[in-house]
């Protein structure tokens, strides 16, 4: 009877010592330089807003705990990615235009290196929008704004450090009692002189995400689009044509693309029946010498 009581009192103090998994986020806002990877050069920069169709990748399981670009420890089992060119940290929407899944993740590292793709996701990421091991989908991800803000204004932020704005001194009003207008009764006797009081202004920020995202899957109209090849753009359509002749065996073509007064022209290929296809075109521009090849899923 004993040997049990101490059995069941062993079990509730181990309960008891079980810790929440550790944040990811004790690393730090950034961008850094551009980089080559894969033979594809990278640009990064802020955008809140971005929207863009592609390919997705599974990142290797790698080794837990592993730093990523932005000192946040490494978790396959958690919804995390890589994007070549997102600040990081961000939230963003993954939607799998093949099955129609949707999940949130958190973008805390540079990639994929694979070239011709858009993100890199973590193999439970993958797992919950339905893409094998080593495997690839069709997504659609776009930049959840209120969330990724949050996150850039709470962590530090060695390349844009934060200034410091005093506050605008508060002037004090004053009231005072007016006597009638000549023609005029007062009501009831004298007016009571109207008092303002200022009330502080609150410093409201939005709270950052959870860390660690939830597991949330939501389910939207499957959507698969056109495979394309992206091996530049210009504002001139010579230049264009110039860079399209560089590029042998898989017909490339140059398209006007955007508004405003003055057009632009980018120098596509596609579209391509399936991802193999497209990745032999995206190979193709890279052996010519164009490294900012990008595969498009419009």
């Amino acid at each position: 009877m004993r040997q049990a009581a101490a059995l069941v009192l062993a079990l509730l103090a181990a309960g008891c010592d079980r810790q929440a998994p550790a944040p990811t986020s004790a690393g730090r806002y950034m961008l850094g330089e551009p980089y080559a990877m894969g033979g594809v050069w990278s640009y990064p920069r802020e955008d809140f807003g971005l929207e863009e169709g592609g390919v997705a990748a599974v990142l290797p399981r790698g080794r837990p705990g592993q730093r990523t670009a932005n000192g946040e420890a490494y978790d396959p089992d958690r919804l995390v990615a890589a994007h070549r060119t997102l600040q990081l940290p961000a939230i963003i929407s993954v939607w799998n235009l093949e099955n129609g899944r949707e999940i949130k993740v958190r973008v805390n590292d540079r990639g994929p290196a694979q070239p011709g793709r858009v993100v890199g996701l973590s193999p439970r990421a993958a797992q919950l929008l339905g893409i094998p091991d080593n495997g690839a989908a069709q997504v659609r991800i776009r930049v959840e704004t209120g969330p990724s803000q949050a996150l850039a204004g709470a962590l530090p932020n060695a390349e844009r450090p934060a200034i410091a704005v005093a506050a605008a001194p508060r002037a004090t009003v004053e009231t005072e009692a007016l006597p009638p207008l000549a023609g005029t009764r007062e009501a009831g006797g004298r007016v009571a002189p109207i008092r303002a009081t200022a009330r502080p202004v609150a410093d409201v920020r939005p709270e950052p995400p959870p860390d660690p995202l939830p597991e949330t899957v939501t389910s939207r109209p499957a959507q698969p689009g056109r495979l394309v090849v992206e091996a530049g753009s210009f504002f001139r359509r010579d230049l264009a044509q110039r860079q399209a002749a560089r590029i042998p065996g898989v017909r490339p073509r140059v398209e006007p693309f955007g508004g405003g007064r003055q057009p632009q022209y980018r120098v596509v290929t596609g579209s391509f029946p399936d991802i193999a296809a497209a990745d032999r075109a995206v190979g193709a521009v890279l052996r010519a010498g164009l490294p900012e090849v990008r595969l498009l899923v419009e």
